[in-house]
């Protein structure tokens, strides 16, 4: 069958932030991204700045409004800093804008064409969950740093990467109720299927639990987790998520590295916290696990704080920030896969546990 709905993979995700300047200092600092772009009033833009980052296949964008009427001044007043636009890679942004609206998706932004000395770029944008939104992005005629109305930084000292290669995954967090809905939102719309579904049984502790269902491409460019709370004695990580984000959002990004270990000392180095593990993980992996078949040195995953988990196509590793900004919302996962196409389901209870200990922390549990 002919794919109506081709995508090559994620353009860009684009962040609402208060401070656009200082979002890119941090996610150069931190984790290694260059800033390679840059549009604002310098260059003709009146209502926002926003800066371009990359790092391997990664590319992500700080935006901030200059002034209260700005649409994306009132977005993170309400939301704080999060991910508006998670941007797919097409070959087609006109055929894929047509062929999701006529499925059913709601239209953020009729198809546009952008031009300058570096060539043509078309666009469409449909809305997702919450005020999130999918932009369409055709990049096969265009060679310029991002976008027209982007230019070159020259007064940004280079990052270090960290290893960072490229978008893993990307999960969104939806109301009680909702998750069945976005799932066929993405089946019908993107013509994506179900790669793993979680329920609360999977994902839980005495306290708290969450039911997930993962939907992907079929090829693995795209994956897309979906959670819903489940009911808990006490406030689960969604809820602590919807109550501060105030609406469903993108909860994590996971990153890729070819090397955890090297790409989390990096990080650790420039500052990043990650949410921390007991030893007793370590000594229960030691029979868990078939160490025959991973290349990896458990002491040193240990002291790091990185998990690991394996299946029937092979092994990963994981490791977790705590949120990246004031409110409990965005946090990342850094994985590296050697086979597996799995989600660290083995890891679910301790990472549970690590999540609400820092909830605890902060007075949510």
């Amino acid at each position: 069958m002919t794919d109506l709905m081709p995508i090559l993979g994620y353009d860009a995700l684009e962040f609402y932030v208060g401070n656009a300047r200082q979002a890119a200092h941090y996610y150069r600092t931190a984790f290694g991204f260059q800033v390679v772009g840059y549009a604002g009033p310098e260059h003709g833009v009146r209502d926002r700045c926003s800066y371009v980052l990359e790092q391997g296949g990664l590319r992500f964008v700080m935006t901030a409004g200059l002034g209260p009427e700005s649409e994306i001044v009132q977005h993170q007043a309400l939301h704080g800093d999060g991910v508006k636009d998670v941007a797919f890679a097409v070959p087609d942004a006109e055929e894929a804008f047509r062929v999701a609206v006529e499925r059913g998706a709601e239209p953020h932004r009729e198809p546009y064409v952008d031009e300058d000395e570096h060539g043509k770029l078309i666009r469409s944008a449909i809305k997702a969950y919450g005020e999130t939104i999918h932009t369409f992005v055709d990049r096969s005629n265009y060679e310029g740093v991002y976008a027209p109305g982007y230019k070159p930084t020259r007064h940004q000292q280079p990052g270090e990467s960290t290893g960072l290669q490229y978008v893993d995954h990307v999960v969104c967090n939806v109301d009680l109720g909702d998750m069945d809905k976005w799932a066929a939102y993405y089946a019908n719309i993107m013509g994506f299927t179900q790669l793993h579904h979680f329920d609360d049984e999977a994902i839980s502790t005495e306290y708290t639990a969450l039911m997930s269902k993962v939907l992907w491409d079929g090829t693995g460019r795209i994956k897309l987790p979906i959670n819903e709370p489940a009911q808990g004695k006490k406030k689960s990580q969604i809820e602590e998520y919807l109550d501060f984000y105030r609406a469903p959002g993108v909860q994590h990004m996971a990153l890729a590295t070819d090397d955890i270990v090297q790409t989390v000392k990096a990080m650790r180095a420039n500052g990043v916290r990650f949410l921390t593990t007991p030893p007793t993980y370590y000594e229960d992996l030691k029979t868990r696990l078939d160490w025959s078949t991973i290349d990896a040195d458990l002491d040193q995953l240990a002291e790091l704080g990185i998990l690991v988990d394996q299946d029937d196509e092979g092994y990963l590793l994981q490791i977790f920030t705590k949120s990246v900004q004031d409110r409990p919302t965005v946090f990342y996962e850094v994985i590296e896969r050697h086979g597996s196409l799995g989600f660290g389901v083995g890891n679910f209870q301790a990472l549970f546990e690590a999540i609400e200990r820092d909830q605890a922390e902060r007075g949510n549990l």
